[in-house]
């Protein structure tokens, strides 16, 4: 074949070619269909009636996004743990509002919770539990967000919220949600806050050289108060001290309180009432909060939530 006509041959295969592409182009896109379903997922998720009510009660008002659902973004992968249950991520999302949230609103104000609130709640259903082997009642990371943990274990036919048996187990059912939930919100908001403004540093001398780093989690309630600490957790760190000091204040009536000061001794009640009292100057020249009128607000509404109607959204 002569060299004119091997190029001639070169030029229409390279043109047939182009051809059967363009043809198959065309093809595929006379059989496309516009209004067909797309390869990507394109539904939204329907907005369900708790979804409203969690946004008319804390998204519309204080910008918090509450997560029920699981999300492992927002959750630590280092555990295995469960999502929480909608019966009663519902029931927790109603106490949290009228225990905390509103308490906060009605002691000091709307302005000062959406300035200072968490913005993120997250629900899980399961306990999480650290290397020392205790179980971790919350966390609160960088004043964002709070996650709150055994949602599933609650018992919604025998709700149960103690504020009177400071030494009680804390494993013994029912639950107490005074100490797995009420308390740990406190005490989480009191870190969301010492976060902002710092308190006073008198508060790390009280106790300094007597705190339990290495083991806190051999320290029984009982014994922790003898040494000035409110609670075992608390003779973990001053930081989880003073938290543990205004979370148990708040949390307890004066009966409670007085049961506590009473196994403390003499010693160890007046190393409390020390810190205590640093706790109270800290909450009302910083933050304008009267720590006995918040006090008796929050034990008003906990011992509310043993008629409230948890089931229900209203």
């Amino acid at each position: 074949m002569s060299n004119g006509n091997k190029t001639e041959m070169k030029k229409y295969i390279k043109l047939s070619l182009m051809a059967l592409v363009l043809g198959m182009s065309l093809a595929s896109c006379d059989n496309d269909d516009p209004n067909g379903t797309s390869i990507f997922g394109t539904t939204e998720k329907t907005e369900t009636e708790f979804d409203k009510w969690l946004n008319a009660n804390f998204t519309v008002p204080y910008n918090i996004q509450l997560n029920y659902l699981y999300n492992d973004k927002l959750s630590n992968n280092n555990y295995n743990v469960v999502p929480a249950t909608i019966t009663n991520s519902k029931a927790m999302a109603k106490m949290i509002k009228h225990v905390w949230l509103d308490a906060y609103v009605e002691a000091v104000g709307e302005d000062f919770v959406k300035e200072n609130t968490f913005r993120v709640f997250q629900f899980i259903g399961s306990p999480e539990y650290n290397s020392q082997g205790s179980i971790v009642l919350g966390t609160a990371e960088g004043g964002i967000q709070v996650t709150l943990f055994r949602i599933n274990e609650l018992d919604l036919n025998n709700i149960f919220v103690n504020m009177n048996e400071p030494f009680r187990p804390h494993h013994t059912l029912p639950l107490d949600l005074n100490y797995w939930y009420f308390h740990t919100m406190h005490h989480e908001f009191c870190h969301i806050l010492t976060q902002k403004k710092y308190y006073s540093t008198d508060f790390q001398t009280i106790s300094a050289g007597k705190y339990h780093s290495a083991d806190w989690i051999n320290v029984e309630d009982e014994d922790a108060v003898k040494e000035g600490f409110v609670t075992g957790y608390a003779s973990g760190e001053y930081n989880e001290d003073f938290a543990e000091v205004y979370a148990n204040y708040v949390t307890s009536s004066d009966a409670s309180w007085a049961a506590r000061m009473r196994e403390a001794g003499t010693d160890g009640a007046a190393i409390i009432n020390a810190k205590l009292e640093i706790v109270r100057s800290y909450f009302n020249d910083t933050w304008g909060i009267d720590l006995d009128n918040l006090r008796a607000i929050v034990l008003r509404r906990s011992a509310e939530v043993q008629n409230m109607d948890l089931t229900t959204l209203n």
